[in-house]
Parts: structure tokens; sequence; C-alpha cells
């Protein structure tokens, strides 16, 4: 018997302008969904202006469930489109 561990695949983005750096991550949290952690934030400089711009990614961290199967195929079989399979340990 093995066990598998997955959790949904989502990611959403959000722009957000800034002063600083401070800002700019001060923002991004205020905007951060429930279940979401932030994945990628590259920042940039706003060419004439004292502005920084920032796209957020945050990508779904919550929902994480367990699924049970006889063997690989069948535990592959039984994780449903939208979904990433973390992990596999028998039982």
């Amino acid at each position: 018997m093995l066990i598998g561990l997955m959790r949904p695949v989502e990611v959403q983005s959000v722009s957000v302008e800034g002063t600083d750096l401070a800002d700019i991550q001060a923002q991004l949290e205020a905007q951060r969904p429930e279940g979401f952690d932030i994945v990628s934030s590259p920042v940039e400089m706003i060419k004439g202006a004292a502005v920084l711009k920032a796209v957020g990614t945050f990508a779904r961290r919550d929902q994480v469930t367990e699924v049970e199967a006889e063997d690989l195929d069948a535990l592959l079989a039984k994780v449903p489109d939208g979904w990433q399979l973390l992990n596999v340990r028998k039982a």
C-alpha cells in the first residue's frame, strides 16, 4: 500500500508600486490570499521616478490531502487535474 501526499496547484499574481522595499513587502503581504505563500516578487525601478514596481506571485500551500493506492500507477490515477503529488511513502 502506498500513501501519497498531494495539494492543489494554484497561482495568483498582483502588481504593486511603492517607495521602498519595505513598502512593497507590506503591500504584497496585505494582498496575499488566505492559504497562499509568496513565491516570487521581482522588483524593478521605474526610470525617471522614485518608485519601485513589483509583481508578486502567490502559490496555494494549503489543502494538503493524502490518497492511498496499491501501486504507483493507481496512486497517480487518483491525483486530480490541478493537483500536485508531493511525496509517496509505503504504509
